[in-house]
């Protein structure tokens, strides 16, 4: 009994002393990531310098989005006097964390970051990857797929004067959750009737089901369960206005998500394009800024007054 005591107390001493010399290779990987600092753009092998430079635009191109705060909704009157719901979005800070190629990766995609955080609030692994790459420390990551002429180098800021007033854009974001409701709520189902034979069930869906063939609910059938918090895309949404000097963008209509979430903004797939023309001519791979540049508020052109069409 005693021989085995002393082994299972050598073992228990090994083990402890195994942790101890982990957690301390841990600290120490962590100190030095922490003590990094940019020092110049380094190169990955296999992975070329992309320059940043102006490119024309071709049918099959393809840019990068952004990384936007929802600020809220407002009213904005035009120069008619129409009013219009507006959706205000935030880029804050918004940079190329890791440009991937098709050389290296398979795929050529732009992976951007939006925000800040402080390094104890990242994981270790992380802090490696940000210092790998020399980008400050995020606290939102999302990925585009580009095409080869859209690249851009990392650590590139893309600013709201990367869209322009009267373009459309897809913006996706997570709905805001209502938590577990019942078939009106969520599917619009017009419930039971009120009497004849109903009791208590007013609101409830009714039968789910078919006989002893097949004998299941089928999946994918409408009942009550957990509504919102799912990742959603509105399509189309027009850009009214663009403040460059606050990083702001002005876009019509409903956005989804909370206040303060993050949404992605890119442009839209279908109607970038009209025909073989551009319908405008964002800039392409990005705004590039200038001295000679000054930053003014870009308001979209709303087309002729609408009264007067109605009444001609």
């Amino acid at each position: 009994a005693s021989s085995a005591k002393g082994f299972g107390d050598a073992m228990l001493a090994r083990r402890l002393l195994g942790n101890a010399r982990s957690l301390c290779a841990r600290r120490w990987m962590g100190s030095q990531i922490l003590d990094m600092e940019p020092e110049g753009v380094v190169e990955e092998a296999g992975t070329p310098a992309v320059p940043l430079e102006s490119r024309p635009w071709s049918p099959d191109s393809r840019r990068c989005g952004v990384v936007a705060v929802k600020c809220g909704m407002m009213s904005l009157w035009d120069k008619w006097g129409v009013r219009r719901p507006i959706t205000v979005l935030w880029i804050d800070e918004c940079q190329v964390t890791q440009t991937k190629t098709e050389e290296k990766h398979g795929f050529n995609s732009l992976q951007v970051g939006a925000g800040s955080k402080k390094k104890k609030q990242v994981p270790t692994a992380l802090l490696g990857h940000y210092a790998k790459h020399q980008v400050p420390i995020k606290r939102k990551l999302a990925e585009f797929q580009v095409t080869r002429d859209a690249l851009l180098p990392e650590g590139t800021e893309i600013t709201a004067a990367h869209f322009v007033a009267g373009q459309h854009v897809d913006v996706t974001g997570i709905t805001i959750g209502k938590g577990f409701q019942g078939p009106m709520k969520r599917h619009g189902f017009k419930g039971l009737p009120a009497t004849h034979g109903v009791s208590k069930a007013h609101r409830s869906h009714g039968s789910t089901g078919q006989c002893q063939d097949p004998g299941k609910v089928f999946k994918g059938k409408k009942m009550a369960g957990q509504m919102g918090k799912d990742r959603r895309t509105v399509q189309n949404v027009m850009v009214y206005q663009v403040d460059p000097s606050r990083n702001l963008l002005y876009v019509v209509g409903q956005v989804p998500g909370h206040k303060g979430n993050f949404v992605l903004v890119k442009d839209a797939i279908r109607k970038i394009w009209e025909g073989e023309h551009l319908r405008l001519n964002p800039p392409f791979p990005t705004y590039i800024p200038k001295l000679e540049d000054e930053l003014s508020i870009d308001v979209a052109d709303v087309g002729p007054d609408p009264y007067e069409a109605a009444i001609g």
